[in-house]
């Protein structure tokens, strides 16, 4: 956001010779009035910025995704000038473009509330009619802590002091000043579709020891449609949100009395799980997986070893038995590793394939816990595979297969890409080399396309990351490759090669859905609740129309219980169109009338949760039909 040097030809603050729109017009640039920013010689700027001969100048449009963001950008600049207007004392912070949007935070006596809001898009649309010019100024850090500190800016000129620069920038429009990099859309004015989303409380520089601060976010598009459209969305993931769904449809809940982050199953939300957890067991099972079991707590030498302690402590609870201190268990490889060296292992037992569902907890912050997309406990299909270093290169490509069938099976599309060595990490620069290079290797063989996420990979190792796209286009991050040469050395895994000599294995760690919790939850909002017959706690609802009608649903609920079909019987004294309604609202996948006819005729009538009426049947077409779309994962 802020400038950390000053360019050379912005540093007089003076306008010489051609700006760089202007070049662009004498140049014959098609639609000059969408361009909002250009690029000199590859470095984004303003449009007013100077430009001498030979130099290379390019438009950016204000539908690229580079124009975009820009826009959402000056955006968060009208809606921080709205927000000082409207209240008096406000101190402003940051406020960046983000992925669809943008948000700005702020610190005010009271936390804004979503009511402030429609009180802001009307200030901001005055400031828009207005058409208010972005300006540039170089000044020196020292004139900029002047200037912030009379506004009583404080936030402004810490950013100021822990930049460390000599010089910095600001950008104003009318009377409103910021601390920005820049470069910003030419006026006010281009600002054509905008809306505010909603507010939030956030804590200043993510640090929940500093103060909590207001943000509101908002959103900004190139043209109305394209804003009305991603509004649709919005609306359509509201109606999705597994927080609401949940619960509403007897999954899971919270409760205050047990605490935050931690998830009670309901029974149908146990079956899903039971049901999404055995479909996991024989997958890997066929995949040549065994399953293993580590305990929850391990002692505290042992995570202090792996480097846990040093490198993850901040994620992990600890707790004291006997005078002795354990670590409970954020990831499972520590057991695993020890099963691994249980024995001595030879070239011909490799590669290892060990697999656990296992319970871990996690410290997150009360601020990042969301529903079950962000708990303290949760369960991982978590594997380690320890390999020779020949075999990685298959083993990681069997992985990404893996990844494929099961994402293939949900409906999902996904993204890939490849996390480097952190800041904070174990391990030589030729470990992580090899390792790095190794998913880079496996990855191209199979002619995948991935980025690059510089840093961001597991203090151990560097790691493959699969980004699900839903059915509204979201991304959610679930599985996972972690490529490992560090932990082996540490605990001293080792095999025998064919020649009796000791081998350092490799090991990777992996996961496929994820946390299971976590995997739901996108379950829930991908499928908006209505989960495949194969993965619906309940299949099969029994209705039946009057009361003479329940001795014979009691007898087509038991063939389906004994067929294996999962189904509920509603018997109540209660009219046939409403308990029909109530089934829709419980997204079961199929009705089953029981009136007069049914029972003389001896079979139901279905009707399924999409409205659709399906003709009279017995009871055993009904449980092959099902039976069938549960075999066939439909």
């Amino acid at each position: 956001m802020q400038s950390l040097s000053r360019p050379a030809d912005e540093a007089s603050g003076k306008k010489e010779g051609t700006t760089a729109i202007e070049a662009l017009r004498r140049s014959g640039v098609k639609s000059p009035e969408r361009i909002v920013a250009v690029k000199v010689d590859g470095a984004l700027r303003d449009v007013s910025c100077p430009v001498g001969p030979g130099v290379d100048v390019a438009p950016v449009y204000l539908n690229s995704e580079e124009g975009l963001d820009i826009l959402r950008h000056s955006t968060a600049h009208v809606m921080a000038m709205a927000v000082r207007s409207l209240f008096p004392g406000v101190k402003v912070t940051i406020g960046p473009a983000i992925e669809d949007g943008f948000y700005y935070d702020f610190d005010y006596e009271r936390p804004f509330k979503e009511e402030d809001l429609q009180a802001i898009e009307e200030r901001m649309k005055e400031i828009i009619r207005a058409d208010l010019p972005f300006s540039r100024k170089e000044t020196s850090a020292e004139e900029a802590i002047r200037l912030f500190s009379g506004q009583g800016e404080t936030y402004k000129v810490e950013l100021i002091e822990d930049l460390g620069a000599e010089w910095v920038s600001l950008y104003s429009q009318g009377d409103f000043t910021d601390l920005c990099r820049g470069p910003h859309i030419p006026s006010t004015g281009m600002i054509k579709a905008f809306k505010l989303i909603k507010v939030a409380g956030a804590y200043w520089r993510g640090d929940e020891k500093r103060a909590m601060l207001s943000r509101i976010y908002g959103t900004a598009f190139a043209d109305p449609k394209a804003l009305k459209e991603y509004l649709r969305r919005l609306e359509e993931a509201r109606k999705r949100n597994h927080v609401k769904l949940g619960p509403q449809l007897g999954l899971f809940n919270t409760y205050e009395e047990i605490g935050a982050g931690l998830i009670v199953w309901h029974p149908r939300g146990m079956m899903l799980r039971y049901l999404l957890e055995d479909f996991e067991i024989k997958e890997h099972l066929k995949r040549g997986y065994e399953m293993v079991k580590g305990p929850e707590i391990l002692k505290t030498e042992l995570w202090q070893k792996s480097g846990h302690f040093d490198n993850y402590r901040e994620n992990m609870y600890f707790t004291t038995v006997d005078e002795q201190s354990y670590g409970i268990k954020p990831m499972n490889c520590l057991s695993h590793m020890l099963i691994y060296r249980s024995r001595i292992r030879s070239y011909r037992d490799l590669p290892k394939r060990y697999f656990e569902l296992g319970c871990v907890h996690r410290h997150e912050r009360s601020g990042v816990l969301h529903g079950l997309l962000r708990v303290r406990e949760f369960t991982q299909d978590d594997a380690h595979i320890i390999c020779m270093p020949e075999q990685l290169n298959g083993e990681i490509k069997g992985v990404l297969a893996f990844v494929k069938d099961v994402m293939g099976i949900f409906g999902f599309e996904y993204e890939l890409e490849i996390s480097t060595r952190p800041e904070k990490s174990i391990g030589s620069d030729e470990d992580w080399e090899l390792a790095t290079n190794a998913l880079k290797r496996a990855m191209d063989d199979n002619g995948l396309a991935y980025e690059i996420n510089e840093g961001d990979g597991a203090f151990y190792g560097p790691k493959i990351d699969v980004k699900l796209k839903d059915a509204l286009g979201r991304k959610w991050q679930c599985a996972t490759i972690q490529c490992d040469f560090t932990l082996p050395e540490r605990f001293d895994l080792v095999y025998i090669d064919q020649d009796g000599q000791r081998k350092r294995p490799v090991m990777i760690h992996r996961v496929i859905l994820g946390a299971i919790e976590r995997f739901i939850g996108i379950l829930i909002e991908h499928y908006a609740g209505a989960f495949p017959v194969w993965l619906a706690p309940v299949q099969a609802v029994v209705l039946t129309v009057t009361d003479r009608n329940i001795p014979y649903a009691e007898v087509v609920l038991g063939e389906l219980n004994s067929a294996g079909v999962r189904v509920k019987g509603d018997f109540r004294n209660e009219k046939l169109g409403f308990k029909i309604r109530e089934a829709q609202m419980g997204k079961i996948p199929y009705m089953l009338i029981v009136g007069d006819k049914e029972c003389e005729e001896e079979g139901v009538t279905p009707r399924l949760r999409s409205g659709e009426n399906l003709p009279f049947m017995k009871v055993e077409d009904l449980v092959r039909r099902v039976q069938d779309e549960t075999r066939r994962r439909g």
